[in-house]
């Protein structure tokens, strides 16, 4: 059992795998005695009675400002990622690129480290709350991986019409890729890997098939492979078949010789599984070269970290 304790009233969330627990009085605080499986990573947070939510503030290691990381006793802590408390505000890559074009008006952040450049959908994420710039740097400063310019594509504002959409990707072609150049960062497209999670794990996979000149190497986490069009709520649900229409698409054994991808998926995240590795499965009968792990972890971003960094330094390597 794991005791979380707060100075108030409140409610313990966990990212995905956990159901909410009311604090109780215990004492001089407000606390609960909560039992977390074996072998997990999770991102927790209080929710006080007016609806604020609050990191733990006896919790060194945090998310961004409002969120805590759990980690249970049978895991290693996860190399690379430096311990941020929620106080601590992270330095932002100084290159700032205004890409007004066919999707609105956004503003792309760039880390210029090396000659391959890495594009990270959910960029928001990776800058402001989890330190991506400081992992990799860690990544390379230990020989596990080239320097590389790493591009934060910002979280879109409807991830599902964005993420589903080839717009997105003729975009980043036609638009961003020359805006890149104009600004000192070229991308060689032989060494060119995007990385992107759920929603985004999906469309940067997709992407490999819409545009295979553009996308060769991807780096997956929780895909959302469920996804499928003729579902009801736009495809939400994760009761269709198995891996949704990357599925289906699949089937019909395109050539992708030429793609590399490494997929990874939560081990507390079960209904992803079969989704995930139906994708898995079709990917290597199409002759993509293809790696699959499973992280100690939910649907939850503290968990892809880790994969995160792994898997670009393998597609790079």
């Amino acid at each position: 059992m794991t005791r979380f304790e707060w100075h108030a009233p409140a409610t313990l969330r966990f990212e995905d795998v956990l159901e909410p627990v009311e604090l109780t009085r215990s004492g001089d605080v407000w606390a609960a005695e909560v039992e977390l499986p074996e072998r997990l990573r999770v991102t927790y947070y209080f929710v006080d009675a007016d609806g604020e939510e609050h990191a733990d503030p006896g919790n060194p290691e945090a998310a961004g400002p409002n969120r805590s990381i759990f980690t249970t006793p049978d895991l290693a802590p996860q190399p690379h990622w430096p311990i941020v408390g929620p106080d601590e505000v992270l330095d932002v890559p100084s290159l700032r690129i205004r890409w007004n074009g066919s999707l609105g008006r956004k503003t792309v952040r760039v880390h210029q480290g090396g000659e391959p450049v890495v594009l990270l959908l959910d960029g928001d994420d990776w800058m402001y709350v989890h330190p991506a710039v400081a992992a990799f740097e860690s990544a390379v400063k230990n020989g596990e991986m080239p320097a590389a310019t790493l591009v934060f594509l910002p979280t879109p504002r409807d991830r599902d019409a964005e993420y589903n959409s080839p717009e997105l990707w003729q975009a980043i072609r036609d638009e961003l890729l020359p805006l890149l150049a104009e600004n000192g960062v070229t991308v060689d497209l032989e060494k060119f890997v995007v990385a992107g999670q759920s929603l985004g794990g999906l469309s940067a996979f997709r992407a490999a098939l819409d545009f295979p000149d553009l996308v060769t190497r991807v780096a997956c986490q929780s895909g959302s492979f469920w996804w499928a069009r003729n579902l009801p709520q736009h495809g939400l649900s994760l009761d269709g078949p198995a891996g949704g229409d990357i599925a289906q698409r699949l089937s019909t054994l395109p050539d992708l010789s030429g793609l590399r991808v490494a997929f990874d998926v939560g081990e507390h995240e079960p209904r992803m599984h079969r989704h995930c590795e139906a994708v898995e499965e079709l990917a290597v009968r199409a002759g993509a070269a293809v790696s699959a792990h499973r992280s100690p972890a939910g649907h939850d971003r503290v968990g892809w970290r880790h994969a995160l960094v792994r898997d670009v330094a393998a597609l790079l390597g």
